[in-house]
């Protein structure tokens, strides 16, 4: 019996269009953050204070940037600002420690 060759092509869209439904698409819009501080005005961001600057560091002690942190970019400034100043003054660590 000859062997179809349309039959395989066939699975390969059904299965392409089925991917396309059950998982968001690459190229889908993500939703839009708010910058908390620009939210409230009452929540200011304090240097010294290691848990609230230690939220937009990561585990490596990188600075988060402005698409994970959803700050705008005034109130990126001063977080970056905030996590430099930490950082001398010994509040938070340079890097993370290094396990041997």
């Amino acid at each position: 019996m000859p062997r179809r060759m349309g039959h395989d092509r066939d699975k390969d869209k059904d299965r392409d269009r089925d991917r396309g439904r059950r998982g968001a698409s690459k190229f889908s819009t993500p939703r839009k953050k708010t910058c908390k501080f620009c939210a409230d005005a009452h929540l200011k961001l304090d240097f010294k204070n290691a848990q609230q600057v230690g939220i937009f560091i990561s585990e490596r002690g990188k600075i988060l940037p402005r698409r994970y942190t959803g700050a705008c970019s005034k109130h990126q400034r001063d977080i970056t600002l905030a996590i430099k100043r930490a950082r001398i003054l010994a509040v938070i660590p340079f890097t993370a420690t290094q396990v041997l």
